[in-house]
């Protein structure tokens, strides 16, 4: 390596989660009236008070992982969930039955094949969370069919692109971290989802 040479961004600091928020602002600040913030407890999506206004999507604390599952919600969420708090989901806490894991699951494949591709386009690593520790029964969850669920509507999107909103943040992601990969061209592996 050259005297002269030294990288955009310091290793400490590629993967802080205020880079997504600048990103995510020059995507959506101004057409959709929506900021990704930190520091929240709990993720949380709110809308406006009153037209006009600004809608908030917080993520917790200041984990770059937090921040890039908050945006794979809202850039599949529809126009009718971006009224909603929370985009009008339920939400069980840590301790969930096996039906309301199922429920949550099934919910939760499409945001985290899209965390997934976010994470890609960032270079940082991803892990899928079926968010459930302390289950009802007190068994650890065999979460083998969920991944399985997050992998093939990651390579659905690969296959059909992706949906509009999330293209453009990909992209800008992308161009960010200086991966320029198009999702079409990753090598998707099972393997990765642990």
């Amino acid at each position: 390596m050259s005297a002269a040479y030294k990288p955009a961004v310091a290793r400490d600091q590629c993967f802080v989660p205020q880079r997504l928020e600048r990103v995510f602002a020059a995507c959506f600040l101004a057409s959709c009236c929506t900021r990704l913030v930190g520091g929240a407890l709990e993720p949380l999506y709110q809308p406006a008070a009153k037209a006009g206004g600004l809608h908030l999507l917080w993520y917790r604390e200041d984990y770059f992982a937090s921040a890039l599952h908050e945006t794979a919600h809202w850039c599949i969420a529809g126009k009718a969930r971006r009224q909603q708090t929370d985009f009008g989901y339920w939400y069980a806490p840590d301790g969930r039955s096996h039906a309301q894991q199922q429920a949550f699951e099934a919910a939760e494949s499409k945001p985290q094949a899209l965390e997934w591709l976010f994470s890609r386009a960032c270079g940082f690593s991803f892990r899928v969370s079926t968010d459930n520790l302390n289950a009802q029964d007190g068994s650890v969850s065999d979460n083998s069919d969920f991944r399985m669920q997050v992998f093939a509507q990651a390579r659905h999107w690969q296959e059909r692109g992706l949906p509009t909103r999330a293209a453009q943040f990909y992209r800008a992601l992308c161009r960010e971290f200086g991966t320029a990969q198009d999702v079409s061209g990753l090598h998707l592996s099972r393997d990765e989802l642990r």
